[in-house]
């Protein structure tokens, strides 16, 4: 029987214990907090979406870091794979807007206790507050582990300590210092998933919520992410569904170079809006600019609008000039926001970069450098969009690197 250690209790090192454990190997699952599943708890909202019903093609639209390094653990392991785990070991689950799989009960804690009454069912020699110091090796192969409670020998060790982001959770990056230091390549961890700070923030729109409108992200006068959904704008700049997205599109980029753009009317092309806008001025041709603008944008967002576009406010509808109104459907079509930064790796919802995908076999999830040395989740440099995408690869790769090692 092998002898497999486990390091890390979050999505992918529980699901490599158990598909370890399928494999007939004694396994140990080292976790430095005091409780497993520590960053499970806030994913969703505290709900944990766990997985994604989306599957084939149209789930790997939604990787953006090397998707097809992940052929290989997708096929093993897919979305309904994982509804069949949780169903055979008794978590109800449900499917909400978006194909977004959640524990019926709503709480991610039930998401934890399943693998828990799992892992006391089949006997894990689980070891809690226990920090992990170094991976030993001869030769290029795995001898065991050294912790601060003292060192472990084993066959083969599987590496599932998560990104940098969020780093209450326990994710310090403790998976590339060991990835390094055993000659493996880092990819430079960055922020995914997280809000965008603009350059210029309007106070009286903080908290403005945005729905049915199309964000779209400029790089070099080259369209890099353009999506229909909801935004926010927030005291540093944006964030929202459409914002965290885009935020994975730009995170390695120039961002000074990088242009945001809004288009508050997705449904009506410039001439349907044309026609539209000269219908509102003749309706109420002497009211202000600003107060029929009011009719077409949350009455809040007027007066940023009206500044960008650099127009007077209190001017009459009946004195609009056919310019004034092109630039009105210009901003209405083309709102610009410019890219200051993105918020800290610390706030990101994953960490995008990691152990280099070269480096690591895609179909067995061991390293191509150290024999017996696995990586599993968010440690790997792979990433993808909200929706239960990241959970889903992170049980991917942790039951293929179980079942491997």
């Amino acid at each position: 029987m092998s002898k497999v250690v486990v390091i890390g209790g979050g999505p992918s090192g529980l699901m490599a214990t158990c598909s370890a454990l399928n494999n007939n190997s004694q396994v140990i699952l080292i976790e430095k907090n005091e409780k497993l599943g520590k960053k499970l708890y806030i994913t969703g909202k505290g709900r944990c979406n766990l997985s994604n019903e989306t599957v084939g093609e149209d789930f790997f639209k939604n990787i953006v870091s090397n998707p097809k390094f992940l052929f290989a653990s997708l096929s093993k392991f897919s979305s309904y794979d994982t509804v069949d785990f949780f169903s055979q070991n008794g978590l109800k689950l449900k499917t909400e807007r978006g194909n977004r799989i959640f524990p019926e009960s709503d709480k991610a804690s039930d998401v934890t206790k399943t693998f828990e009454k799992f892992f006391a069912k089949n006997n894990v020699d689980i070891r809690l507050n226990t920090t992990v110091l170094s991976i030993k090796t001869k030769e290029n192969t795995v001898l065991g582990v050294e912790t601060d409670k003292g060192y472990i020998d084993c066959d083969s060790v599987i590496v599932a300590t998560g990104g940098i982001s969020y780093p209450l959770t326990g994710s310090t990056g403790d998976g590339y210092k060991f990835a390094k230091n055993l000659g493996h390549t880092v990819v430079d961890p960055v922020s995914a998933l997280v809000g965008i700070e603009t350059k210029t923030v309007y106070p009286e729109i903080q908290g403005l919520s945005l729905k049915n409108v199309i964000l779209r992200a400029e790089y070099q006068n080259k369209t890099i992410y353009s999506d229909l959904g909801e935004m926010l704008f927030t005291h540093f700049g944006v964030s929202g569904p459409l914002v965290l997205s885009c935020s994975s599109y730009i995170n390695r980029l120039d961002l000074n170079s990088v242009s945001l753009f809004i288009d508050f009317k997705p449904a009506l092309d410039r001439q349907t809006l044309d026609l539209r806008l000269i219908r509102e001025f003749k309706e109420n041709n002497l009211k202000t600019l600003s107060t029929v603008l009011g009719y077409l944008l949350p009455k809040s967002m007027v007066d940023p609008f009206i500044k960008t576009a650099r127009l007077k406010g209190t001017k009459i509808c009946a004195e609009i000039t056919v310019e004034e109104r092109k630039t009105i459907i210009e901003t209405l079509k083309n709102f610009p926001l410019k890219v200051k930064a993105l918020r800290p790796i610390e706030e990101a919802i994953v960490t995008a970069g990691g152990v280099n995908v070269k480096e690591i076999n895609p179909k067995t999830m061991e390293s191509k450098l150290i024999k017996g040395l696995f990586f599993a989740g968010e440690v790997i440099d792979v990433d993808a969009l909200t929706g239960g995408f990241n959970i889903q690869i992170a049980l991917s790769t942790g039951y293929l690197a179980g079942l491997n090692a």
